[in-house]
């Protein structure tokens, strides 16, 4: 996929918590294109990576086809392993190594109405939809949620983008609140809906939009959290079922992590369980779901896992590896 060494141009704090960075190629010139929910993996300096959406907010056709600066904006989380960290800490006239954008979070290739709905930093994902969407006159709505007003970045450029689209809810304003039960229930029986923000909020409109009959395909979601370790967590055994090598999961670490580390080679991206690319057949034991990509159905019916964050409620599980 290749590199990029990219130069921060400009910083901004749009609030106390979140700020948005301007980004340009290091070596001058254009940068790599991208469509709408696309997302670079930033290196830091332990070597790992964080994966921040990639935001337009230009609602002009062939915006994103060649830019001159890619803009991401990163929340301070309160329990940063890093990430959030070094990236608050950037100034200008820093470089960074980050990836080519990856999208797997992209618009469908539809007519059909499309239903924005985001919570918190959640929203920068969906800014660039709004602007694509825009762009090619598709007919979509936009709900963006929050804690409080003063919390909530991108206001203005989504107001920008389309003001008669866009409304505003937040939880300080009890008669404004977000209720996603209504918004599912009014929404076309036709429309995808793009959710991106804190997993109870994906949860919700997940199970909403399966009870109102909305095919699983029509629901897409990124979750911006990292998977954390609970209370309670206790080490479970893997087994792979096609060479019976059993390994050992201790709390804290994921069945893929542990796996990679003994060589076993496993596809996977997001790591935090809302992408699916890692879901494997379980043929024996009881997995403890922590994904956002199965219904409840689904995960009653413990025949598939997400093991990027999932663990085990049984002493094993038998994986079909």
């Amino acid at each position: 996929m290749g590199e990029l060494r990219l130069k921060v141009r400009k910083t901004q704090a749009p609030t106390a918590q979140i700020r948005t960075l301007e980004l340009v190629a290091e070596a001058g010139g254009s940068l790599p294109g991208y469509a709408a929910g696309a997302h670079i993996r930033v290196t830091l300096p332990d070597g790992s990576d964080r994966h921040y959406s990639l935001v337009n907010v230009h609602a002009a056709p062939g915006a994103t086809r060649s830019p001159e600066a890619y803009r991401l904006g990163v929340r301070l989380e309160e329990e940063s392993k890093g990430g959030s960290r070094f990236m608050h800490g950037l100034k200008e006239g820093d470089v960074i190594t980050a990836s080519m954008p990856r999208n797997d979070f992209a618009l469908a290739d539809t007519d059909a109405p499309v239903l924005l709905i985001a919570g918190g930093i959640g929203v920068t994902p969906l800014i660039s939809m709004a602007a694509e969407l825009k762009a090619k006159e598709h007919p979509f709505d936009f709900h963006y949620a929050g804690r409080s007003r003063p919390m909530l970045a991108f206001v203005d450029e989504l107001t920008a983008i389309d003001a008669g689209k866009l409304s505003i809810h937040c939880d300080d304003e009890p008669d404004n609140s977000i209720d996603l039960k209504a918004l599912i229930g009014q929404a076309p029986a036709n429309a995808h809906i793009y959710v991106c923000g804190p997993r109870g909020m994906i949860e919700a409109v997940r199970e909403t939009a399966h009870a109102r009959g909305f095919a699983k395909d029509h629901v897409h979601f990124e979750l911006f959290e990292a998977p954390q370790t609970e209370t309670g967590d206790k080490a479970f055994e893997v087994e792979i079922s096609s060479t019976g090598q059993v390994f050992t999961v201790p709390p804290g670490k994921s069945i893929i992590e542990v796996l990679e580390a003994e060589g076993v080679d496993l596809l996977y991206d997001c790591q935090r369980g809302d992408c699916g690319i890692c879901q494997t057949t379980v043929l024996e034991g009881i997995p403890d779901h922590r994904d956002v990509i199965l219904t409840d159905d689904e995960r009653a019916a413990n025949n598939v896992m997400q093991i990027c964050v999932s663990r085990a409620k049984s002493e094993r599980l038998v994986l079909d590896l």
